[in-house]
């Protein structure tokens, strides 16, 4: 509780810091100085009322030091030093100044709102003056120790991490400028809230005519608060994201100059498809121009005995670009006529794939695919925006869902049409935002297991509602990092670090058709959720999984904002293979205990494995 050693107006900005007398001015010769107790001279040498610079800054200092809260002030240090704990991924100095910033004036607003809460119950503590000095030199020592030790702290649990993850060492942290940088983004933050506070007593001296001053007191924060929302969502966000539309529009419509059309009639842009290589936007173009060439495939089906090299074919990839007016509907049914002219119904396996936010479609999980077929699949997918995904994980969780139920459903009636002897199995695929738009197809498990021969969700975010269902009401026992479903009769989880293969440790039979899921412990787009704002989730009370600290606890505000950090460094380039939100490597498990061709076996799941390793990709889009 802070000192009380003077009477602060009640309408004070902050309880704060006790009032620190000013040095009195003495007499001194006449002249110009500088020095903090004179006073400033006039030409002729006499003295002058204006205080000097020197001084008035000094007084300004002072003035500023007292509007701050010493309960805020004592959290906010202690919110610094939490923030400096580890999370899941390896983080560079300036994730980390914004995650030091952002708890340091969380935990001020909550001391300074505590403080203001005591006082305003009688809740008063009166120190005398030598106490209240005594105090804040106490604060000031500890800030002195406490910042530095965890700092080193801090980049000990940082190099235990990336140790954890397998990654190279790191360059010594700019500690300096971790704490520089945390100070300005937490200060100026703190003036945005002070600031919006004045404009609550300008709005509260205007109805303090007409009604009780505790009423208009809280119907002016009412009236700010509204205001800002409706101007934020409104307005401001509104305006965002339309600025951030047409930027990422004009993006997608640049053609990359390595990127060629195809030629096969087998991919759309080719020169038989009905959507243009212009049409598909940039990660369109770049799905159906790559991929494995028919020599790699006959290169690795020679390598086995599965698939006989004289069957392998060209696979079949199928996309469409945003439709101009957003028409869901009609961009699905673009894919169904691709689906139609490329006789896709003739292949072995169909893959439904729900893109992420900027229409991009994981290539480990078609290139493994088709590698493990000899080719004989298809896959259909669509864009339904141009914004990365964490643009939509803010502020649009209403289109990847419409565009999964709109692509699947189209998908599933065409594909219900064909002999049921001959068509191919049915598949529903998505990662990370695509996850979640692709099970906005399904209602629930019985949906899925009723309208496909499987499915694959990746790197799920826990918004999701079918996976936020099977996950809560996992059986007795089961993590929530690596839940167990009724037993795993029909869904399953892969977490194994670089494997998803202990889908298959859970005992009892596995039937058809099956769910699977594959998430990493240390992923955070699968763990980012704001209620870690104010409750300790559950992976954070049990056994850690295998790639995460023991150091990791939670902590109210910090962990949300650390979690924050995460989500957006989860697919970075530096991120090994089965770790964060790399997932390339999982998807041979997966395919093989999907829908795997007669004969394969795990032997030929590790020599896929081995293939999709040489075809790393030098950076993951899968949150974008």
């Amino acid at each position: 509780m802070q000192p009380d050693v003077t009477q602060k107006p009640e309408n004070a900005p902050d309880a704060g810091a006790p009032e620190v007398a000013e040095p009195v001015g003495q007499a001194v010769p006449a002249g110009p100085t500088d020095e903090p107790g004179a006073r400033s001279t006039t030409p002729d040498g006499e003295p002058s009322a204006r205080p000097s610079r020197r001084r008035r800054a000094w007084a300004w200092l002072q003035h500023y030091a007292r509007r701050f809260s010493t309960t805020g002030l004592v959290l906010a240090l202690l919110f610094f030093c939490y923030s400096l704990t580890p999370s899941l991924i390896p983080r560079a100095w300036y994730y980390q100044a914004l995650i030091t910033g952002m708890s340091m004036v969380g935990g001020y607003g909550i001391g300074a709102f505590v403080e203001w809460f005591a006082l305003k119950v009688g809740l008063r503590i009166r120190w005398s003056p030598r106490v209240s000095r005594i105090a804040w030199w106490v604060l000031g020592a500890a800030t002195i120790v406490l910042v530095p030790l965890f700092l080193v702290l801090g980049a000990r649990w940082q190099h235990e991490l990336r140790a954890l993850f397998g990654m190279p060492e790191q360059a010594p942290a700019n500690d300096v400028a971790v704490v520089f940088v945390a100070v300005l983004i937490a200060i100026g933050v703190l003036q945005l809230g002070r600031a919006l506070r004045r404009v609550a007593q300008w709005v509260s001296l205007l109805v303090d005519n007409i009604m009780p001053k505790p009423i208009a007191r809280f119907l002016s924060g009412v009236i700010v608060a509204v205001v800002v929302v409706l101007l934020f969502n409104g307005v401001i966000w509104a305006g965002a994201l339309h600025m951030l539309n047409n930027v990422y529009a004009s993006a997608n419509e640049q053609i990359d100059p390595k990127l060629a059309p195809p030629t096969s009639p087998d991919r759309s842009g080719s020169p038989e498809s009905g959507s243009s290589w212009e049409s598909l936007g940039a990660e369109g173009r770049r799905f159906v121009a790559l991929g494995p060439t028919q020599a790699e495939l006959t290169e690795f089906a020679a390598g086995g005995d599965v698939i006989d090299p004289a069957d392998v074919q060209e696979p079949i990839r199928v996309y469409a670009g945003l439709d101009p007016e957003g028409d869901l509907d009609a961009t699905a049914q673009r894919v169904v006529d691709e689906l139609d002219r490329t006789n896709a119904w003739d292949r072995s396996v169909l893959v439904v794939a729900t893109t992420t936010g900027t229409g991009w479609v994981d290539p480990g999980m078609s290139s493994s695919l088709e590698l493990m077929h000899g080719g004989d699949t298809a896959i259909a997918s669509m864009q339904y925006s141009y914004l990365p995904s964490w643009i939509s994980f803010v502020g649009d969780r209403s289109t990847p869902p419409n565009a999964g139920k709109a692509l699947y459903e189209a998908v599933y009636e065409a594909w219900s049409k064909q002999p049921e002897d001959s068509r191919p199995r049915l598949m529903a695929f998505g990662i990370s935002l695509g996850s979640f738009g692709a099970q906005g197809a399904f209602s629930g498990l019985q949906d899925m297991t009723t309208r496909t021969d499987g499915a694959m969700f990746v790197g799920t975010p826990n918004f999701t509602p079918n996976w936020t269902d099977f996950t809560t009401h996992r059986d007795a026992g089961s993590l929530e990092y690596s839940p167990v479903y009724e037993e795993g009769a029909q869904v399953r989880w892969g977490t194994e670090v670089s494997s998803a293969a202990n889908i298959w440790s859970v005992p009892g039979t596995w039937e058809t058709p099956r769910v699977v899921y594959v998430q990493h412990a240390s992923d955070g787009v699968t763990w980012w959720s704001p209620t870690t704002l104010w409750s300790e989730p559950d992976w954070m009370r049990e056994p850690r999984g295998p790639d995460v600290l023991d150091a990791v606890e939670w902590r109210p505000v910090v962990t949300f904002w650390q979690l924050t950090g995460d989500l957006f460094v989860a697919a970075a380039s530096d991120i090994p293979a089965g770790h964060g939100h790399v997932y390339y490597l999982e998807y041979a498990d997966g395919w093989s205990a999907l829908n795997a061709p007669d004969g394969w076996d795990e032997d030929d799941t590790l020599r896929l494995k081995e293939q999709m390793l040489t075809k790393q990709p030098a950076a993951s889009s899968s949150t974008g």
